[in-house]
């Protein structure tokens, strides 16, 4: 998920590296329903939590974040089982704020049991370009990696990026034209969906989408919510209507130029410095072929997210 970044107040590289440690990552306690914090991109432990790339112009980061996993029916079932015995013993139903003391007891005493689910995220920092880029695939996850950032950075500052057109409309110009942006070529993948109360869709998969029954689709009313692309025939991502970026891939024609690195530091840096080479110019590239960036409020924009996250 893109957004704007303004970083005139961030510290340097080794200010930035000291404050990401005051949220370092830390598993759940046998009582906490969750813990978030950042560890080291590379994956091993004491390294930076912040590793530089293209002569510092980028940072990329990671985030992990571990969820204790509590089925609601379980404590659905715990909770209907204490108030039936408060019932037999007392001879009243329990009230609703009973019901909610119940309920925060069941579950204090089932999280020590529960089995916990860990998850990381990246996060890019394109401080040349001004760019923010989420491992995230919903707002909700998006929030949750801002509000971390922002606390372990005050001085930074982020906006949702906003371009002139909506990437539905500009996908479905795509389609019916048979002809992609500079740069881009339309892949093989789209999902099509009706913008009635049905919202019937159509998804194609592996499919040529230069023929009649994809332009009837259109012609009847339905918008790509999806569409697969190609950047430079060296990068593929599929673009929603959200304007999030999923199943970013490099090529082979790019990965042939990573060679056969020595060791796992040698490879993260051959990743690491082919990823920002070859997605640095993308992002640019893409908000023009959707119009352009265009203020927040400007009529006939379309935010890339729903809301925005500032350092206060």
């Amino acid at each position: 998920m893109p957004f704007r970044l303004q970083a005139a107040s961030l510290p340097d590289l080794d200010g930035a590296r000291d404050a990401l440690a005051a949220q370092l990552f830390t598993p759940c306690g046998l009582s906490q329903p969750q813990s978030i914090g950042f560890v080291p991109p590379r994956g091993v432990d004491h390294a930076p939590l912040i590793e530089a790339v293209a002569g510092g112009r980028h940072w990329l980061l990671q985030v992990r974040s571990q969820q204790r996993l509590l089925p609601a029916s379980v404590v659905r079932e715990q909770v209907q089982e204490a108030a039936e015995r408060i019932e037999a013993e007392t001879g009243r139903k329990p009230g609703r704020k009973a019901l909610a003391e119940l309920k925060e007891e069941v579950v204090h005493r089932l999280l020590p049991q529960a089995f916990t689910k860990t998850v990381e995220q990246r996060i890019w920092l394109d401080l040349h370009g001004g760019w923010l880029l989420l491992d995230a695939g919903s707002m909700a996850k998006a929030d949750a990696l801002i509000s971390l950032l922002v606390a372990a950075l005050p001085g930074l500052a982020v906006a949702p990026l906003h371009t002139a057109e909506s990437p539905a409309a500009c996908m479905t110009a795509w389609l019916l034209d048979g002809v992609a942006p500079e740069g881009f070529s339309i892949g093989r993948d789209t999902e099509l969906r009706s913008p009635g109360d049905e919202r019937a869709t159509v998804r194609y998969v592996r499919h040529a989408l230069e023929g009649d029954d994809v332009r009837a689709h259109l012609q009847e009313g339905k918008r790509p919510t999806r569409l697969a692309l190609a950047w430079r025939d060296r990068v593929a991502l599929t673009l929603t209507e959200t304007l999030t970026l999923k199943g970013v891939a490099l090529l082979d024609v790019v990965l042939e130029q990573r060679g056969s690195p020595q060791g796992a530091d040698e490879a993260f840096d051959a990743d690491a410095a082919l990823t920002v080479l070859e997605l640095g110019p993308l992002l640019p590239a893409l908000v023009e072929a959707l119009g352009g960036e265009a203020a927040p409020g400007t009529p006939g924009t379309q935010p890339a997210a729903s809301a925005v996250s500032t350092s206060g």
